[in-house]
């Protein structure tokens, strides 16, 4: 979450090294994997390089390319990254495989929360816990006399007071990006309103006034953003904060330790951490809850699924960790909580706590609608109630099909 380079944008691959000092054994199977590119992943992947015979792929794109890599017989990635919210796709298309052998094998340095387990068996291997949280210029809000936001109307209103200042080019930051980051947007804020996303027949919730105040919430928000905000993603954001453009941001944890990065960062030492805000008094904070980590494909011969996890293993050790202890709120024995991980801390303790983003094929599918709908409510082409029935007609399609509904 917080180490020294900016996250990756597009796709960089990373050539295995031929140095074995940091590695307790050399690889002799070549492998590759396909992850995200924040700086968690590069400091694993790293790692991971020193053992030799190893190629890392850190994509920003890495969700919509997984599929159909993992999908190819024999898999093009022996090593893939994933989150609770990436790994349905291939646990539904059976393109991963159960690790509960491999773990007995090689697994003696994990503890249980990192074991993540779909019908009894190990199918993943977390490494850190990921969380949307306030971040926040410091010196602005100091200089200022505004305290530190706690709920999203304390976050308009300090927004109000720092774009009268104009110290800053917009007073927020959002990642409205259009698909994907727009649709976790609405996925943070509605449970928020203590929304719940779905029926007990399946059917979905959100066209309800958790829905309407959820749709509100981002909308305000566009008052204090960058008019490009729907072209706006993490990196955008990061970048945005790294260049001294902005003053808020509701944004990954993943991303703090880049605030730090001398060689990019002009706000070095001056943006901080707290708890997502919390979207109506006495509420969740207004976000969800993640994990990281790894998965083996199942389109490989067993000798390079053992191969990959044991390097997988390498790059999940307590000598990596205390190299990047910055970059994550690492799940990995060694971890030592530092200053930049005190708003995701806060963020996961809070009572009542948020939601963890749920992993399920109903999510997915609900997500998906989500990303597609909500654009034409934030650039006026439709209103909220209209959007929350576009939602819920395109959910219940793409349900239809998959299955889920009747």
């Amino acid at each position: 979450m917080y180490l020294k380079k900016l996250a990756l944008a597009g796709a960089v691959s990373l050539l295995g090294s031929t140095a074995f000092a940091a590695c307790s054994y050399e690889n002799e199977v070549p492998l590759k994997s396909l992850t995200a590119g924040f700086e968690a992943w590069k400091a694993v992947t790293d790692a991971m390089a020193e053992c030799g015979n190893f190629q890392a792929e850190l994509d920003q794109e890495f969700r919509t390319k997984q599929p159909a890599a993992f999908e190819a017989n024999p898999s093009l990635y022996q090593i893939g990254g994933v989150s609770n919210g990436t790994i349905t796709p291939l646990l539904n298309a059976g393109t991963i495989r159960p690790l509960d052998d491999l773990v007995e094998k090689y697994g003696q340095n994990l503890s249980p929360n990192q074991l993540i387990r779909v019908d009894g068996k190990i199918m993943a291997v977390a490494m850190m816990v990921n969380t949307q949280h306030l971040m926040y210029r410091s010196d602005i809000l100091a200089d200022l006399g505004i305290e530190t936001p706690t709920t999203w109307d304390e976050v308009f209103a300090a927004a109000e007071k720092i774009e009268e200042a104009g110290v800053v080019d917009h007073a927020i930051g959002a990642t409205m990006k259009s698909g994907w980051n727009l649709a976790q947007e609405f996925v943070n804020m509605y449970p928020g309103f203590g929304g719940a996303f779905f029926n007990a027949d399946n059917t979905t919730a959100v066209n309800s006034e958790a829905g309407m105040k959820a749709l509100d919430t981002m909308k305000r928000t566009l008052d204090f953003t960058d008019p490009e905000v729907l072209v706006s993603d993490s990196t955008y954001v990061q970048q945005q904060f790294q260049q001294g453009k902005i003053a808020m941001a509701n944004l990954w944890a993943s991303r703090a330790g880049a605030m730090n990065d001398e060689s990019e960062s002009t706000v070095v030492g001056k943006v901080s951490m707290a708890a997502a805000p919390m979207a109506m008094d006495g509420g969740a904070p207004a976000t969800t809850l993640w994990w990281d980590g790894i998965v083996i494909a199942a389109n490989i011969t067993d000798e390079e699924a053992d191969a990959a996890f044991r390097l997988a293993m390498e790059g999940l050790d307590t000598e990596m960790v205390q190299g990047a202890n910055e970059a994550a709120i690492w799940l990995v024995n060694g971890y030592a909580p530092g200053p930049l991980a005190e708003g995701a801390i806060a963020t996961a303790t809070a009572n009542p706590a948020p939601p963890a983003y749920p992993s399920t094929t109903q999510m997915g599918l609900l997500h998906t609608a989500l990303g597609n709908e909500l654009p034409a409510f934030l650039t006026g082409e439709r209103g909220a109630e209209a959007t929350l029935v576009a939602v819920t007609e395109a959910y219940t399609t793409a349900a239809k099909e998959a299955g889920v509904l009747e």
